[in-house]
């Protein structure tokens, strides 16, 4: 009978370490398994100032549609303020409206910019008295049949000088006029006097008659021939429609190469005299522009 109470009492060992372990892990020899990752919990002082930042208003976040979804109140406000400002600034070059501090700034930038106009054309009346803008207005003392003349030729005179306005021309003419030469002289002296003035391109045939020592020309190499000096880099024969003169390049110029055939415009060259013909030097002061060099079409 002891036999059989013995029997009863036998159990596996799978049940003897479930019994054990009382609901814990255990490995396969009846251990129990501990999980060495460590468990973080919040202190009181980190709970209560979890809450304290959750419930400050700039703190909030808003997870609505019409809000930016994971910025602050703070924060949004400061990019809509951002993008209202750059939608302003581009209606504003769009439609170019200016006002207050804008608008008073352009008038008063576009009064400064008349004054040092007045003051270049007073200090350009010392070499031109064209422009002297102080003088008056010579083509209100012309009659009517006068001034429609006058307004005709130099709207042709335009046309044909480089850098001269119709009112420029006009008001010459006008002056011409006024001191007593006919419409034809006026407009024939007026266009030699404007052709040959200081900053034109000359006409090579107009050369000698150009009342000062430096001139622009524009015009083609002819031919090009030795240096008879050492301090000589090149010299030649430039044509125009107009005639040709003889050019010589200075050693010292440093100016740049040039090549018979080629178009050439030389700015501030000296004017002198050759064997009794005017002819042309390029020193240090000149120069020398190639317009059709680089053009892609070529």
């Amino acid at each position: 009978m002891s036999s059989k109470n013995v029997s009863s009492n036998v159990v596996s060992v799978d049940e003897q370490a479930f019994e054990q372990s009382d609901g814990q892990v255990v490995d396969e020899d009846g251990f129990e398994v501990v999980d060495e990752t460590p468990e973080f919990q919040p202190t009181v002082q980190m709970e209560i100032q979890a809450k304290v930042d959750f419930n400050h208003p700039n703190g909030m976040v808003d997870t609505s549609e019409d809000r930016i979804y994971g910025v602050t109140l703070e924060q949004e406000e400061c990019i809509r303020a951002r993008e209202a400002e750059l939608e302003r600034i581009s209606a504003r070059a769009a439609f170019g409206t200016q006002e207050g501090r804008e608008k008073r700034t352009r008038a008063v930038v576009a009064e400064q910019s008349a004054q040092r106009r007045v003051e270049f054309q007073r200090r350009a009346a010392s070499v031109n008295p064209v422009f002297d803008p102080d003088r008056p207005d010579p083509r209100v003392e012309l009659s009517q049949e006068q001034l429609a003349a006058v307004n005709t030729q130099a709207m042709r005179l335009a046309e044909k000088l480089d850098g001269w306005s119709q009112a420029a021309v006009s008001r010459r003419l006008a002056e011409v006029v006024l001191d007593g030469k006919d419409m034809m002289s006026a407009v024939v002296g007026v266009f030699e006097e404007l052709q040959t003035a200081p900053g034109q391109v000359v006409p090579i045939g107009k050369l000698e008659d150009a009342n000062r020592r430096e001139v622009s020309i524009e015009g083609r190499v002819e031919t090009l021939w030795t240096p008879s000096h050492s301090a000589i880099s090149q010299v030649g024969l430039i044509a125009d429609d107009s005639g040709q003169t003889r050019v010589t390049i200075w050693e010292k110029s440093d100016a740049p190469w040039i090549e018979e055939g080629e178009q050439v415009r030389i700015h501030g060259a000296a004017r002198n005299w050759y064997e009794g013909r005017v002819s042309l030097a390029v020193t240090g002061w000149s120069t020398v522009m190639f317009p059709e060099r680089g053009r892609w079409w070529e």
